[in-house]
This record gives structure tokens, sequence and C-alpha cells, in this order.
């Protein structure tokens, strides 16, 4: 048995509660963002990334729109520092992107940072201390006036130094373990290094509230964002910046509730790679605001690029059914999903809506990169009808009966089922084919000769192959197709009633195929499908209705 007992909330409600911010429905604009995936994620990989992994990286997220970008810790490794150095060296960095470093509140850790910064013309100097209650207690042993000296003077040495190298660096604080800490306390600490930067409108300073461990539900954090926004000193000239992590599976909601809450910036990471179970998925945050009608400011028009190369240098995975980016996330197996989309699909097609509203995707998939006949509709022993038409037509071309779809959604399945996986389009179009098209047994089209009589009426003859042999029959009706039906029943023993009949182009042009589709029911009620395909319509018909009978025939 688990013991939850053994656990108690290990978070604070602000001393005011503010609700709102809640009576949003959405935010209405981007806020800034900030990658940290050279630095929060990297340092979480179990393998961490090359220079040039790392320099591949960096240039994607400038592809992607970041403007910020947060390229790691340059006094913690060489590596560290040899990445920002060769940034500089090779001027990779550009004048609208600024680099952000991290550095602890300790003097020499400060100083080696500053040295790595260089030739920089635009970073941020990011230093954090821990504030929490169990930070405070376990780990630094000592009061709150401790630790807020050891971020005043973190502080103080930041402008020192950056008055020394005559630099216009803009600074950033972060209470670490924000979520464990009294909120009242966390703005104490902010407020005293605020006043220690004096931020100005054309400098701004960052503050930054890091759900370091996610502790509460996502409006609790709402409401600690909230008593930070309206409460800390010099607002107008501080950006005020969140850094979810993922402990709860939460990162995404404590950062919308967060932004809706006053929140200005946002630091995560691409598909939400970070220590432990991870920092906020910035893709997913970003995605959602596009799929609400607001511009994220963030390119992801090519998803599936942008997740090979995640995999490939961060050798992680992006989860199947990770929001917006998995290779699962639009598919649908299920028939009546199926079914639902591609009568969606008709019905856009039919009425050209300035507005996108479809059964079961929330985004049109071609928006990141997906396409419909590979990435949405997929058949296996789950699918239907639905499904397989929408593949053939979207595909191929192939518009059948809805009734005919209905037979082959059943074969198709039966072909998943015992296989025991997923078929993909060319394996449907190939079923679809082998089991319905031209159809060659036991009775094969050789040749018909058919000539119009005064009274409207066909007469000639048609040569059929039967169990391998050839014959030729005497053929009479009102049609063609009706003479060599005739035919068919009178000199083979074959009995069947209700013919349907449909057919269409499927290419345009003096060398174009012709499909048609023919329905007959047996003698025993049971209704068999057969399809014709050639460059002449009349020729596709009588192989089709072959087919049918083939098909009943074999009792199918």
């Amino acid at each position: 048995m688990m013991n939850y007992t053994k656990y108690s909330k290990g978070y604070f409600l602000p001393p005011e509660i503010d609700v709102d911010w809640m009576k949003k429905d959405a935010p209405d604009h981007a806020p800034v963002w900030c990658s940290v995936d050279l630095r929060d994620g990297n340092q979480s990989l179990v393998i961490p990334m090359s220079l040039d992994e790392k320099l591949e990286f960096y240039k994607m997220l400038i592809k992607l729109g970041f403007k910020e970008i947060e390229i790691g810790f340059p006094a913690a490794s060489e590596t560290e520092y040899e990445f920002l150095r060769r940034l500089v060296d090779e001027n990779l960095i550009p004048d609208d992107v600024t680099v952000q470093v991290l550095t602890q509140a300790r003097e020499h850790i400060i100083r080696k940072t500053f040295e790595a910064l260089k030739g920089v013309k635009n970073a941020i100097v990011h230093v954090y201390n821990s504030t929490s209650v169990a930070q405070r207690e376990q780990v630094f042993r000592k009061d709150k006036e401790g630790i807020k000296k050891l971020a005043v003077d973190g502080a103080k040495l930041l402008k020192e130094l950056t008055e020394e190298a005559g630099a216009n660096y803009r600074f950033e604080y972060s209470p670490e373990s924000f979520t464990g800490t009294e909120p009242e306390y966390a703005l104490e600490v902010c407020n005293a290094v605020l006043d220690v930067w004096q931020p100005t409108a054309d400098r701004k300073a960052i503050i930054n509230l890091p759900v370091t461990v996610e502790m509460s539900m996502p409006h609790v954090y709402g409401m600690q964002v909230a008593y930070m926004n309206k409460h800390l000193k010099y607002r107008d000239n501080v950006v005020l910046s969140l850094h979810p992590h993922n402990d709860r599976g939460c990162g995404v909601a404590d950062t919308e509730m967060g932004l809706l809450a006053g929140a200005d910036r946002v630091e995560g990471t691409l598909f939400g790679n970070g220590e432990r179970t991870g920092n906020v998925d910035i893709v997913t945050v970003a995605m959602n605001m596009f799929s609400l009608g607001i511009d994220p400011q963030l390119d992801f028009s090519h998803m599936p690029e942008i997740v090979d190369v995640y995999e490939r240098v961060t050798r992680m995975t992006v989860n199947p059914r990770q929001p917006y980016s998995g290779k699962l996330v639009f598919a649908a197996f299920s028939g009546s999903h199926q079914d639902a989309i591609a009568k969606g699909m008709k019905w856009r097609k039919e009425k050209n809506p300035d507005k996108w509203t479809l059964p079961y995707l929330y985004i049109d998939p071609k928006d990141v990169g997906r396409e419909y006949d590979g990435d949405v509709i997929r058949i296996n022993s789950q699918s239907g009808k639905g499904g397989v038409g929408f593949i053939l037509e979207q595909k191929y071309g192939i518009v059948m009966p809805k009734k005919m779809r209905e037979d082959l959604g059943y074969c198709v399945k039966d072909v998943s089922d015992h296989k025991h996986k997923e078929i993909m389009p060319d394996e449907v179009y190939q079923i679809f084919m082998d089991n319905y098209v031209n159809v060659g047994s036991p009775y094969e089209l050789i040749d018909f000769q058919l000539k119009k009589e005064p009274d409207g009426t066909r007469s000639g003859q048609v040569e059929i192959k039967v169990d391998g042999k050839a014959q030729t029959f005497a053929a009479k009706g009102n049609g063609r197709l009706d003479a060599v039906s005739n035919a068919l029943q009178e000199n083979l023993g074959v009995k069947y009633t209700d013919l349907t009949y449909s057919e269409h182009a499927l290419e345009i042009g003096q060398t174009s195929r012709a499909m048609a589709y023919i329905s007959i029911t047996g003698e025993n009620g049971k209704v068999s499908w057969g399809a014709g395909m050639d460059t002449d319509i009349i020729t596709a018909s009588i192989q089709a209705l072959i087919s049918a009978v083939n098909r009943m025939k074999a009792g199918k």
C-alpha cells in the first residue's frame, strides 16, 4: 500500500489571492521566448551534445525565430566556455539575437562568466540562488537574511563587472525553487536585487520565477505569479519570466496560467527535454497559441525536420503522442474518426471556409508539415470504410461507391487483423487491385464486338476465357453492358439481380484511364462488388461486371 500520509503541501499561497486574471480565456500576444535547450536541456542528456551538435542546434533555434537563447554555463566546463567563444570568434550571433549565460551567485564563477562574454554585443547574464524553505534549511543552512545577502551580493557583482567591461549586458535573477518559497519572501529578495540594478525602460531587468519542482496545481502557480506581478518594484521596467519544470506533468498548464497572470516571457525547451521529468515544452505552448489564432512568433511549419535534428543531436526521442510533433498525433485509426475526418475534408472542399474546423483535427496538419494521406488516416484492424475510401481517393483518385468502400473496408481490416500490423496506403491500393479490379478467374474477358440495332438495342458477341479456354457467346441487350450481362447469365449459368453501375475518369487526357464499379446481388441475397480499369470506359465497365461475377462465384 502506498503511504500517502508521508506527503504534505510544500508550497505557499500568496498573502493576497488575486483571481481576476482567471477571467481571461487566452493571452492576447506571444511572450518573449527563451530557449534553454543548450543549457538546461543539454545538461540533462545522458550524452551531452558535442560542440558541433550544439552549433547545429543553435542555428536551428535561430531559424525557428528565437531571439533569446541561453547557450550554457560558461564557468561550468571548458566545453561550455569554448562554445560561447566559438560563437563570438566565428561571428555567429545575429544582431537581433541575445545570448544568455547562467551563473551562480558566487564571485569566482561570475568572474569567469564575464571572461567568456568578451566580444558579445547582446547578452543576458542570469544569476540565481535557491530561496525555498527546503534549500535554506537542508542545503545552505542559512536564514532568510543570509539567503537574501547571497542574491544581493551576486547582483552587485554583476553590475560592477558589467561597468568594468564597459558593456550593456542585461541582468536576470531567479529565486531558484520559487515554488517552494514563501511568495512574500521571494518578493522581498527579488525587490532587493532590483534595488541594486535600478532597471530602466531601455535596459530592463528580468525576474524569472522557476518552477524548479512542481508542487501545486497550475492555478496556484498562477496566483503566485499574479502576486509577484502586482508587487514587484519597477514593474514597468521588469520583464517577468517563467521557467516551469514538469514534475507533475503540468508544465504547459503552469506556463499558460503564468502568462494569464501577467508574465511576459517563457524559458523552456523544444519537446520538454530537461532535468528529471523535463522543462516546459515551448513547441506545445507556442502551438497552443497558434491554434487559438495568436501569432506565436516562432516557426514550426517544418515539424518533421525539427524532430529529426532534435532526435539526432540529443539522442532523445519525441513521443509518438507528443502534441503537435509526435508521429501519431494526427493519426486516426478508428473507423468512426476516419469517417468523420473524411466527411469533414469533403465539406471543406465544398464550402471553402475561412477558418479551420474539422472533426478530430484541432489544427491543419499541413501547418506543421504533415500530409493527410500518410499522417492522418492510418489503416489497421480498427479502421473503417471512411479511412480506406479517403486514402484511395486522396492518393490514387479512386472514388468508389459508399457501399463498396464498406466492402473493401472489411477486406482491408481482415488483412490487417491476420498480419497484426498497420496497412500502409500502397498496401491498401494493392489489396483493392488484387481483390476487386479486373479479376480474371474463373472468367476472363478477351474481346467483344457490339453494334447498335435500328431499335436502339445492342447485339454482337463477347469472347470469354472460361477456366482457361476461350469461348464466344452471342450477346444482345438494351445496352452494351446489358448485352454482356445477358450473355454471361445465359451461357455460364450465373444468376444475379440488382446490377448497379458507376464510373469516373482517373486522369484527364487522351491516354487517361477510367474506373467502373458494379455490384450484383446473387441468388442467396449477397451483394458482390467488382471494379474495372481500362483506357476505354466500356471495356472498364465490362471488366467490372466480370470481376463482380467472379467474386460472386468465389463467395465474396
